[in-house]
């Protein structure tokens, strides 16, 4: 019982450093100091960091790379040009821009990962929303919106989050496989989360605009370095046929290298005509998250030795005896809730290792852990603590002079996940239903 308090204080302590960061201190630093904290007092050992790191190196560093990518299209102006695209395309209706903004958003999301969407896009919504002289009420309407939007989709691809990625890893899911099972509950978180928001925001939405006033912002304007701009499209392009071939072949490789391939593609690129500070993307770039990936799995594992994972695998067990839609509902509403309070990636890890541990046929493992990846992607939004990528948002808003107090986001995160969670998570039981 004291080895388990232990490994929980251990946690909250960490999770403590890394949401708030005293001193200044980095989310890396913060959670390798909790696994040297735990291998000082025995709950795991070396031998068990370096398992730890073989499971999670090629899933961070893939994620770490997909930011990098981001942030070099960004400053291609691939993004701008998007923003202006969907709002050009809405032709002054408020409804149509709701749906254009969030349909980009959900794209982005989809194959620049959630962090990319919320970090990229919602500097430049928030300053062409701005251009259209909305009142503050109305910004943080849209802005609300778009953070929804970029967890609530973040399920398509295996890139599309880091949890994606350590879960498709962890289980041995293909990349296609994966795509093919989330297709539908995608398309449903997508379909109820515009819904919900349109609903809850319909008295702070636009109902028009004057498309005349972005004249002097045409699209082509956007595009600062033409040459890595449709290198970006291209490599989409390139992404998609690897995984199909490799997917055929039955053949794997690590996720980072054919990511690898295409930063560096895209770094070669960008030295024609050298528009783009390759020092400042590097500088931007979140290199802390491989050790906050290493050293959080590492705390966390702490509780498999001390027996936390054993009781949670147990429930999970005990779920699956009742059906598989009570097992896929319950896994994923208790990812949900844990992350929630605990954030997302500490919780994603710790019920991967409970569901693997659990034993259950490969069939329905495969849809519980993917039960998981849905309720640590949506079930973030019921707080701000739910993933560092909503603390960075709000603190960028803040920043752009539009605060959204916890109690308020909270507030809305309520509202708003557990229908979605539901309707999606039903979604992936029905899923499981048809492909087995």
């Amino acid at each position: 019982m004291s080895d388990g308090l232990g490994a929980l204080a251990i946690f909250l302590l960490t999770l403590f450093l890394v949401l708030f960061r005293p001193f200044g201190m980095g989310i890396g630093w913060s959670a390798i100091l909790g696994a040297l904290l735990c291998m000082g007092f025995g709950f795991i050992s070396s031998e068990d960091v370096l398992y730890i790191s073989s499971v999670v190196w090629d899933a961070t560093l893939a994620f770490v790379l997909l930011v990098f990518i981001s942030i070099v299209l960004d400053r291609a102006g691939l993004f701008e040009w998007g923003s202006l695209w969907a709002i050009r395309l809405s032709r002054g209706k408020g409804y149509l821009l709701f749906i254009n903004l969030m349909l980009l958003g959900a794209l982005t999301t989809a194959f620049f990962a959630n962090d990319g969407a919320i970090l990229m896009l919602t500097p430049l919504v928030y300053s062409k929303m701005k251009h259209l002289r909305l009142p503050p009420s109305t910004l943080v309407a849209y802005a609300m919106s778009a953070g929804f939007i970029a967890d609530a989709t973040s399920l398509p691809l295996v890139i599309s989050n880091l949890t994606n990625i350590i879960t498709a890893q962890f289980f041995n899911i293909g990349f296609w496989s994966y795509a093919l099972y989330m297709l539908l509950p995608n398309i449903t978180s997508f379909i109820l989360s515009v819904s919900l928001l349109y609903m809850l925001y319909r008295r702070e939405l636009i109902k028009g605009y004057e498309p005349e006033v972005l004249d002097s912002l045409p699209p082509r304007l956007a595009v600062r370095d033409p040459l890595v701009f449709k290198g970006g499209f291209l490599s989409l392009v390139f992404m998609a046929l690897i995984f199909v071939l490799l997917e055929l072949l039955n053949f794997q490789v690590p996720i980072s290298s054919v990511l690898a391939l295409v930063a560096l593609s895209l770094i070669l690129l960008s030295q024609r005509h050298r528009m783009i500070s390759l020092r400042e993307v590097l500088l931007f770039t979140p290199w802390q998250v491989l050790l906050f990936s290493v050293g959080m799995y590492a705390v966390v594992y702490s509780f498999k030795k001390v027996g936390y994972t054993e009781m949670l695998s147990s429930l999970i067990a005990e779920l699956s005896k009742w059906g598989e839609l009570h097992a896929i509902l319950g896994v994923g509403f208790l990812s949900a809730l844990l992350s929630a309070v605990m954030n997302n990636l500490p919780t994603v890890m710790f019920v991967n290792i409970a569901i693997a541990d659990a034993k259950l046929g490969d069939g329905l493992t495969q849809f519980l852990a993917l039960a998981n990846v849905v309720g640590t992607n949506i079930g973030p939004k019921l707080t701000p603590i739910g993933s560092l990528a909503t603390l960075l948002w709000l603190h960028l808003l803040e920043h752009k002079g539009t605060k959204i107090g916890w109690l308020y986001y909270t507030k809305v995160g309520f509202l708003l996940t557990f229908p979605v969670l539901f309707g999606t998570l039903f979604s992936l039981w029905l899923t499981y239903a048809l492909t087995t």
